[in-house]
């Protein structure tokens, strides 16, 4: 079951140098008290705790550069994703226990075999004042799963039939799956699976979603500003305006926030969070143990073709010591598997630990025992640099040689999802289900691990069929032994999601993991 550690601007005022956006202005709007409105206000004494209607929140996020599209289809990072969720909205998303919530799908039926689902649609409509109906979801699905393209949620929705699927209202769809599928609001609330209008296509000069806020310019690698949409469904936001801001930087970030220029300040280091918590500056949310934190070994390919060298960096890693190095201790020791504490977790596997003497026997038996390889990593995520020094000088002991390789902030996860061997990785949450279908699975278009093998596919498709969810279990527990004896992510740690805010910032839901529903929600926000 889910653990309990989860539960529980002005435009002109602010500017990114560059695409890596490591220096910032501010213009005209230097009152430093983070309200971003320049009344010069003390937000400690403003406000009765009641929502406040009004004003402009700058967030900062790290970026993709000068690539960046708002085309939601093609979200894979955290600022894609805020931005994503802004302007549009799925059918469903997930709750912070990862359940499936309800978004635009008022309700969802399966027939008694669980291959057909009735999905009604709740009265909403589009900025341009279009109902968001059926037709539009079909259109959207479709495009997804384009088989020419590699939309990220295109794994996801591969048990639908989309062939076959049809609207029956203007407002109801029938999915047609390919077989039983007892978790398919999963699939509903899937990364990426928003609904666009149909026959949309331009999505960076006019985009035109059913989101919280409706779109006002977007200058890739730099800034994107909305304005609130009155006619939200779920009740307009509490800000005239959100501005999402790239600031690659975290050190640049945090002095964005200390100096007034942006009032919410996305992934901070343990370090920062440590130096300013309780101080009365700025505010520190954490997000206990949501972050994944991984080194990818890329199995078709030597040298992790071979899985007793795979093996052998699983007994390699001190994960304690990763977790003490990179974290600063925020968070907890990983067992090479996703999900710790989600529904279906293999949490009966022994705790692995560092064997230095069986890593050199395994890489003796894979004739590795010299081996050298890179290690690509990035600032692009607290404590990526941090985690490849320590792994490195963890391997030298067993013989190996690491060079460290530092890319680019900007196009890192581009960079390492196709090329090199080895890299530093790490995930918001997802139900486990969706993180195997997105990542592991054949035809998965973010299957950094190139973990692909047909019998585990069919192991997946097994699971998803299981009506009961004891069976269910058995299946994913099944699946996920073998990924712990022989998969690609090395899994050393669950981090906590760090935030920091301006003291004028309400709202912020302190108990939503990365990527789940609440999480980057700024229509329910407010400044004080």
């Amino acid at each position: 079951m889910h653990d309990e550690r989860f539960s529980g601007l002005r435009r002109r005022g602010f500017l990114a140098a560059g695409t890596g956006a490591a220096a910032l202005a501010l213009v005209g709007c230097g009152n430093g008290n983070g309200n971003g409105n320049g009344t010069g206000d003390d937000p400690a004494d403003s406000g009765d705790g009641k929502p406040a209607k009004g004003g402009r929140l700058r967030a900062a996020f790290a970026g993709g550069g000068a690539s960046e599209t708002l085309d939601p289809h093609l979200a894979n990072l955290f600022a894609d994703a805020a931005r994503a969720k802004a302007l549009y909205d799925k059918l469903a998303d997930f709750g912070a226990d990862l359940s499936a919530q309800p978004r635009l799908a008022a309700s969802w039926e399966p027939d008694k075999t669980l291959a057909r689902w009735k999905v009604t649609l709740r009265q909403a409509t589009f900025h341009d004042g279009r109902p968001v109906t059926a037709k539009d979801v079909l259109y959207s699905y479709r495009r997804i799963a384009d088989p020419k393209q590699a939309y990220r949620a295109k794994a996801s929705l591969e048990p639908i039939d989309l062939d076959a699927s049809r609207a029956t209202g203007e407002r109801v769809i029938e999915f047609v799956l390919k077989r039983p599928t007892a978790e398919f609001p999963n699939v509903l609330a899937a990364f990426g699976a928003y609904v666009v209008p149909e026959n949309a296509t331009d999505f960076d000069k006019k985009p035109v979603g059913s989101g919280p806020f409706r779109f006002v310019s977007f200058a890739p690698g730099r800034s994107a500003v909305f304005r609130r949409n009155d006619a939200y469904w779920d009740g307009a936001p509490h800000l005239d305006e959100l501005e999402l801001v790239v600031v690659n930087e975290e050190s640049a970030r945090v002095n964005a926030l200390l100096g007034g220029q942006i009032e919410y300040a996305h992934e901070l280091a343990p370090t920062t969070a440590r130096a300013h918590e309780g101080k009365g500056q700025i505010e520190i949310v954490r997000l206990r143990g949501s972050a994944m934190q991984a080194f990818c070994m890329k199995t078709d390919r030597a040298p992790f073709d071979d899985k007793r060298v795979r093996e052998a960096f699983f007994l390699i890693a001190d994960r304690q010591e990763l977790v003490d190095g990179a974290l600063s201790g925020a968070g907890v020791v990983g067992n090479d598997l996703f999900g710790k504490g989600y529904e279906y977790y293999a949490d009966g596997l022994p705790q692995r630990a560092q064997d230095l003497d069986r890593a050199r026997a395994l890489l003796k038996q894979a004739g590795a025992e010299k081996l050298k390889v890179t290690l690509d990593t990035s600032a692009v995520a607290a404590g990526f640099t941090e985690a490849a020094g320590i792994f490195r000088d963890q391997a030298a002991k067993a013989g190996v040689t690491v060079d460290v390789k530092v890319g680019s902030k900007d196009s890192y996860w581009k960079d390492i999802l196709d090329n090199g061997t080895l890299c530093c990785y790490r995930s918001g949450a997802m139900p486990i289900e969706a993180h195997i279908s997105q990542r592991l699975l054949t035809d998965s278009t973010t299957n950094a691990t190139k973990w692909q093998h047909k019998d585990f596919d069919a192991l997946y498709q097994q699971a998803q069929a299981t009506r009961d969810k004891a069976g269910r279990a058995a299946v994913y527990e099944r699946m996920q032994r073998r990924l712990y004896a022989e998969g690609g992510f090395l899994i050393w740690g669950f981090a906590d999601w760090i935030i920091g805010t301006a003291r004028a910032v309400k709202g912020v839901e302190t108990k939503a993991p990365a990527n789940t529903l609440d999480w980057a929600r700024f229509d329910k926000v407010w400044l004080a």
